[in-house]
């Protein structure tokens, strides 16, 4: 299946949802190293999150973060941009020598013509 083409009057979207559990007992550590490190340079390249959210219920190790991008090719000089900053490289090596991440799933998803993603 090819990618879907958006619709007359939709313009196009492309939302990158991501979800990371972190271990038990670490997710406000977690939290304060990314606000202290890690979320003004991704912001300063990506732009303002769509969503960034703890989980109340449910596996509560976990948050979501939410991008949006105009396409996929925005996407993609954006996240090379941000791979390119040494801000960004400092956080990730402080991130993994604290050792709180355990998974990270991404979903890439388009919004549908009848419920437009509100920006």
């Amino acid at each position: 299946m090819g990618a879907r083409q958006p619709e007359m009057g939709v313009s196009a979207l492309l939302i990158d949802h991501r979800t990371y559990t972190v271990k038990p007992g670490t997710l406000k550590k977690h939290m304060a190293l990314y606000a202290e490190h890690g979320f003004e340079v991704q912001k300063r390249h990506l732009g303002e999150p769509l969503a960034y959210l703890l989980t109340e219920t449910g596996d509560v190790n976990s948050y979501v973060h939410i991008w949006a991008y105009e396409s996929a090719a925005d996407r993609a000089q954006k996240r090379a941009a941000l791979q390119a900053d040494p801000a960004w490289s400092a956080y990730l090596e402080k991130s993994a020598a604290a050792g709180y991440l355990i998974r990270q799933e991404n979903k890439l998803m388009l919004p549908v013509p009848f419920a437009p993603i509100k920006r």
